[in-house]
């Protein structure tokens, strides 16, 4: 009656998922994503062009520039300055300028980065000679610090630079005051290594060029417009405006030239401003078409541009995002905080503006609806309800912890698939092949290898020994001591993960909901708790198939949405993603620090950690009636790996192809893993973009209440039944259900903490706690499992020998993060069997627990 019941239930998801697809309407352009401010002028009245600036310790400085005390236009010469101004903002909110201080000398026209507590001032000119000093300057609270540093390989000024990581890059620039030709230089200082001094490295493929844009973003250094100097009619040299573009990779020391700039930015605010994780946005420039009429036009020149330009890493795609207040350029755009300012600069031909403009980013508009809102709130609603709904049947703890052997094959083997499929993968592969190829699609493929081992060699001893928890094996086989350090390492782990499979997807759901972070995470953290404790494993497997039912019918919805709203439908998105080499699947470099084929293929092995060694997915095909039926369930999510993982992957090449087609509709301060959620809130159908975000709060909840309701029968059942074995089966159950509670609000609690503390590149340290201890543990059943010879203590010495060996190869970066679980679990099984051999210790006749045995387990029993 209950299985009826959630047929129908799954009947009418899949209905509303195939719900008629229409043009949502709600497409809308991202413009103005900055609020304009003025910060109190520049103490020099005049303002000045081509100052330094930069921010430390969180104030402004800005220092040097050249103004034109007399007009231009009335004879008057550029006088340079040396003069620096501090600008703090105060306790009240507002900003005041609190200090002065001098440079060296009168200098213009260098390159300034920000780096740790300190502002590098490259370069520069005055009017005569361009320099080659660099000088470090820190505000240290109540002065002006400066400190040389390695000067630049030769004189050059207007210049321009970026930091990526520890190292600052400058290109670009001249060398005299008035150059017969630009300069084509490409320098590096590794800050770990000052000493050592700049680098001459290759420059870009294109012309030389003065006063650039440089910026960083994603790793890369860009490198855009300025101008070169040419022969003009009569001989004397002109300025060449150029509009291209490079992009130089440090990893592979690579050159590319990306998409032309619809018009020239030179002398645009430097660096460029890198927004959200794929856009640089440029502000204003000169795009050189009144360019040698200053004397004739003078002050009816009507200045420079006040356009953003924003480029997209991902599509190679330029729009115009907005307006700055005013075109300065010859100036700077500094960072500060989540803004950016603009330090007085260059209006017209020889005039300055001592105005400087703080912009903030706007809080886009979200794209979800009222209607979306509502789907929202009654499909969070429903899962409580299954939850409440099994309640009335979670009796003893058979009940709560394996389902009394009840769930369908088919039912159990989705529910793995939907423990696996968790929020942050739902929007992690689409923003990988999004972002690059689909190389990652073969380690997908890696469950095909997995399976048959699962099926064959370790079903059998969880099936045919009838465990709650997968480590009793490992004390039938080893001793009570490896079984709890296993069970007590899975627990880490999950303890470990749970937070974080909370706040990530809420960062991405609170971009595109609107809700705020805060209480998106506590609403899943509150619900998926509730449901936990009331439906045990029953309602933790039947939410599962719910959601996966949604999620996937939500890619199938955007496909076919992409399909119909791009050039050339389902054929233009495949021939798009050849041509711009998005369908890469093999990488034959035979390394180990990349992601290769050869890397992707030993990883497959990787795999054995979920499905031979985890309690959340071995509980999953232990609920259901038979070792037929848990061997059924796990082909069942391995078949349906390999069209969801063609769908997801595939997704993120529509939506590539899409935002390339149409990159006004990108939000420029949009992280990569919050694409597709993007595109669901904005261009699905309202109800239907309401539903599959609705899919991703309880893909989020899934991975939270797998961990909730194994984590609770691990230490229930390896640690509590054991210490207390005359305690009842009603005492164990009320247990189970307060651990579960616990667990849900230090979840809950620890992914509010790292929102407030607002953390980034969890993920990666999930990875690598996984790698540490999941490896070792997934180690201990291969060892146990494949040898006659292993005992307890060569197997405590081959878990600790692999985490050492984690921490070695994690510190030491040498091989790629996908490897780390196959060396916890090679290094366990060797050096667990080494010291097996060395180390004399009686092994107990009725461990015999191994594939050389099997056929005994019964008899055991």
């Amino acid at each position: 009656m209950k299985t009826q019941i959630i047929k129908e239930l799954i009947l009418v998801l899949c209905c509303l998922c195939c719900f008629p697809i229409y043009s949502s309407g709600r497409d809308h352009q991202v413009t103005d994503i900055f609020q304009w401010g003025k910060l109190p002028d520049l103490p020099d009245p005049l303002g000045v062009a081509g100052p330094f600036a930069g921010i430390s310790n969180d104030v402004l400085l800005v220092a040097g520039g050249a103004n034109f005390p007399v007009s231009l236009f009335d004879g008057g010469k550029k006088v340079w300055t040396e003069k620096g101004y501090v600008l703090q903002k105060q306790s009240s909110g507002r900003y005041r300028w609190i200090n002065t201080f001098v440079l060296d000398r009168p200098i213009a026209y260098g390159a300034s980065v920000n780096v740790p507590r300190s502002v590098v001032f490259i370069g520069g000119c005055d009017a005569e000679q361009c320099y080659d000093e660099v000088v470090r300057i820190e505000w240290t609270g109540d002065r002006v610090q400066q400190y040389p540093w390695p000067q630049l390989p030769q004189p050059c000024g207007f210049t321009s630079a970026a930091l990526i990581g520890t190292t600052i890059y400058v290109a670009g620039g001249q060398s005299a005051v008035n150059p017969q030709e630009a300069l084509k230089n490409f320098w590096a200082l590794d800050l770990t290594d000052i000493e050592s001094g700049w680098k001459v490295l290759e420059p870009w493929p294109g012309p030389a060029r003065a006063l650039p844009v440089a910026a960083a973003q994603d790793g890369c250094f860009y490198v855009f417009s300025g101008h070169d100097y040419v022969p003009g009619e009569n001989g004397a040299v002109v300025r060449k405006f150029l509009n291209d573009a490079y992009r130089y990779d440090p990893i592979t020391k690579q050159w590319t030239r990306i998409a032309d700039l619809p018009v020239s930015v030179a002398a645009g605010a430097a660096p460029g401003f890198p927004a959200g994780s794929t856009h640089i946005l440029i502000f204003g420039g000169n795009d050189g078409s009144l360019a040698g009429r200053e004397m004739e036009l003078k002050d009816n020149h009507h200045g420079f541009s006040q356009n953003i330009l924003a480029y997209h890493t991902v599509t190679d795609t330029w729009r115009i995002i907005g307006k700055m207040p005013a075109g300065h350029v010859t100036t700077n755009a500094i960072q500060w905080g989540e803004g950016v300012v603009i330090t007085s600069g260059e209006i017209r031909p020889g005039v300055r503006s001592p105005e400087l403009y703080l912009g903030t980013p706007v809080e886009t508009k979200t794209g979800f609806a009222l209607l979306d809102y509502g789907v929202l709130f009654v499909y969070l609603i429903l899962l409580v309800g299954i939850g409440i709904y099994f309640s009335r049947s979670e009796r003893t703890t058979e009940d709560f912890f394996l389902a009394r052997h009840r769930i369908p094959w088919w039912a159990a083997g989705m529910s793995i698939f939907g423990t696996q499929l968790s929020a942050i993968t739902f929007m992690s592969i689409p923003a990988k092949s999004y972002l690059t190829d689909w190389t990652f699609f073969i380690f997908n493929l890696g469950i095909f290898t997995i399976a048959p081992l699962v099926v064959f060699f370790f079903l059998p001893f969880f099936s045919r020994l009838n465990v709650t928890s997968a480590y009793e094996y490992l004390e039938l086989r080893f001793n009570s001591a490896v079984r709890m350090l296993g069970s007590a390492s899975f627990v880490l782990v999950q303890l470990g993960r749970m937070g974080i499979v909370l706040y990530l997807p809420a960062i991405a759901l609170t971009t595109v909901t609107g809700i705020n972070i805060y209480f998106c995470i506590a609403l899943m953290g509150v619900l998926c708790t509730i449901y936990t404790v009331l439906g045990g494993i029953q309602a933790v497997i039947w939410t599962d198939v719910v959601q996966v039912i949604v999620l996937i019918g939500g890619v199938i919805i955007s496909l076919v949405l992409i399909a119909l709203n791009v050039d050339g439908g389902l054929q233009g998105i495949i021939q798009t993603g050849f041509v711009q080499n998005k369908f890469k699947t093999f990488d034959w470099n035979f390394s180990f620090g990349s992601p290769t084929i050869w890397v992707i293929v030993i990883a497959w092995f990787g795999n054995l950690i979920p499905y031979a060694s985890d309690q959340t997915v071995i509980q999953r095909y232990m609920t259901t009636a038979s070792e037929k039926e848990a061997a059924r369930s796990i082909w069942t999510n391995a078949f349906l790996t390999i069209p969801a993982s063609i769908l997801f992957f595939g997704v993120g090449t529509a939506l590539y192809v899409f935002y390339k087609s149409k990159p006004d509709l990108l939000n420029p301060v949009l992280s990569t893993d919050a694409i597709f959620p993007w595109f669901i809130a904005h261009e699905l159908p309202a109800g239907i973009s309401g539903l599959v975000i609705a899919g991703i709060f309880a893909a989020a909840m899934s991975s939270l209440d797998s961990s909730l309701n194994s984590t609770a029968t691990a230490l229930v059942t390896d640690f509590y039944r054991r210490i207390k074995r005359e305690a009842s089966d009603h005492t164990c159950l009320n247990l189970a259900r307060l651990l579960t509670v616990i667990f849900g609000v230090i979840a809950t609690g620890t992914a509010l903490i790292m929102a407030k503390m607002d953390i980034t590149s969890l993920w990666d340290v999930f990875i690598k706690i996984i790698g540490l201890f999941g490896g070792g543990l997934a180690g201990l059943f291969v060892l146990g499992i494949f040898t006659r010879k292993a005992h307890g203590t060569g197997a405590l010495v081959g878990f600790v020998v692999s985490i050492i060996v984690q921490i070695l190869v994690q510190f030491t970066g040498s091989i790629h993060f996908l490897l780390y679980g196959v060396t916890g679990i090679v290094s366990c099984f060797t050096a667990g069997y080494l010291a097996s051999i060395v180390i004399p210790v009686a092994v107990n006749p009725a461990n015999n627990l191994t594939i050389f045995t099997l056929t005994k387990v019964k008899q055991q029993l």
